[in-house]
């Protein structure tokens, strides 16, 4: 016997109806979820899919384009769809979960009655552990800029150093204002996913780089007063996470790390070599921000290299 879900359906008025409440979704995402820009593009694109294979499958059927359906079936033929497509299974399972979200999100508005949700199967997806570099691979890296003298190098060198001596995203590092930074207390304060704020200290060997960054580096960089971004990029505005994902690849290629070297990378350095260390877990998870333990226990479960 079909379940009751099969048989709820939710028909739009049009393709723009639908169009309208992702677009009403992704708003919720950022406004009320606070997610990041880039996770709300990849649930943008995601949905995009959705909304192109109900239209599809809508015209196929024979039914009235006007009114393309969302149902059990049509669901069932998406995720089908997904897996014809040879996506690795990471990308179907993310798919999906962004599909789930969006049906939530529609059956708390009371758009739609009943849940569809179990008509999406989602294929189990093994983690890979973090691969983090080298205590001899880290000082490379970080001794690199060091090398030249310019005011590039020297940012570089700064950020780079703060990366692996907290921890950080690389997006909460590009976030990071100068008023985010304490140097009487050697702490740096970042919001995280769902804006949930932590303070995390520096050694005081880079607090003291991150001054003379602020103090004698930074204001070369300026060219607006009103810029409140701690790093910044020649145009002296706030630098991306994109334009700091260039720089450290261009590093990492002079060392001959090439294709094994992200932002991400520091981020597992550091949590990989504090718990080597001796620093405990739950302290890492605090200092990392994971939400649950399990996250960073993964930490323990990789090769330690010298």
């Amino acid at each position: 016997m079909r379940s009751f879900a099969y048989y709820v359906v939710l028909e739009y008025a049009g393709r723009c109806e639908m169009e309208e409440d992702i677009k009403s979704f992704l708003d919720y995402l950022a406004s009320g979820k606070k997610y990041s820009k880039n996770t709300v593009a990849a649930y943008h694109n995601d949905l995009n899919q959705l909304s192109e294979y109900v239209k599809s499958e809508g015209l196929v059927a024979g039914d009235d384009p006007s009114k393309p359906k969302l149902n059990a079936e049509i669901l069932s033929g998406y995720l089908h769809s997904l897996r014809g497509r040879k996506y690795k299974a990471s990308t179907v399972a993310r798919k999906i979960a962004a599909a789930k979200s969006f049906l939530k999100f529609m059956v708390d508005r009371g758009k739609l009655r009943g849940d569809l949700t179990p008509t999406l199967a989602s294929p189990q997806v093994s983690k890979a552990l973090p691969k983090p570099l080298s205590v001899s691979e880290v000082r490379r890296l970080l001794s690199e800029p060091a090398k030249l003298s310019t005011i590039d190098a020297k940012r570089d060198k700064t950020m780079m150093e703060l990366l692996y001596a907290t921890g950080l995203r690389a997006s909460e590092l590009m976030a990071l204002n100068t008023r985010d930074v304490d140097l009487r207390k050697n702490t740096v304060r970042c919001s995280g996913p769902g804006s949930k704020v932590r303070v995390v200290p520096i050694d005081p060997p880079v607090a003291r780089l991150v001054k003379e960054y602020i103090d004698v580096v930074r204001p070369d960089l300026l060219s607006d007063e009103k810029e409140l971004a701690l790093f910044l990029n020649r145009r002296g505005e706030r630098l991306t996470r994109q334009g700091f994902w260039q720089i450290i690849q261009g590093y990492a290629d002079k060392v001959g790390l090439s294709g094994k070297v992200t932002p991400r990378s520091l981020r597992h350095s550091f949590a990989a070599h504090k718990l080597k260390s001796g620093v405990d877990l739950e302290s890492v998870q605090e200092l990392l921000g994971h939400a649950h333990i399990s996250t960073t226990r993964s930490y323990t479960q990789v090769e330690f290299r010298p």
